[in-house]
């Protein structure tokens, strides 16, 4: 007999649902740190955090003009996140996890903060310029 079978039956609930083993609890999706709602372990084998399991849409290279209004309806906002979490997974697959990695990470990550760090501070810098004539 199972669990909730035993506490339907009686008036008290005789076993609290905590303890038995055979309750079927509500499955919450918490969203962060989940996997994705299409990844089957058995298909798919281990998770690829760089890869998407979803179902594969039209590239944008690929659709036609009329169908652009459609194919932008289907894209969302709360996916951008996700891309930008692949992206950065194929990039650490790629530079900085294989065994005998270089100086290309390293030069990547100093290149890409300098251009940051200039695009964010190009206001203070532009107003500091030294102009051969003053008008």
């Amino acid at each position: 007999m199972m669990c909730y079978e035993v506490r339907r039956r009686s008036a008290k609930g005789s076993i609290p649902p905590f303890l038995c083993p055979y309750t079927v609890w509500p499955v919450v999706k918490m969203g962060f740190g989940d996997y994705h709602v299409d990844y089957n372990p058995k298909v798919h084998g281990p998770y690829d955090p760089a890869r998407f399991y979803g179902k594969a849409d039209t590239p944008l290279a690929q659709v036609k003009l009329g169908e652009v209004s459609s194919w932008l309806a289907r894209r969302s906002v709360s996916g951008i996140p996700s891309a930008a979490s692949r992206a950065f997974w194929r990039w650490q697959h790629k530079y900085v996890l294989p065994k005998k990695t270089g100086i290309a990470p390293f030069a990547q990550l100093a290149i890409g903060s300098m251009i940051f760090f200039y695009a964010i501070n190009y206001g203070k810098l532009a107003s500091h310029r030294n102009h051969k004539y003053h008008w």
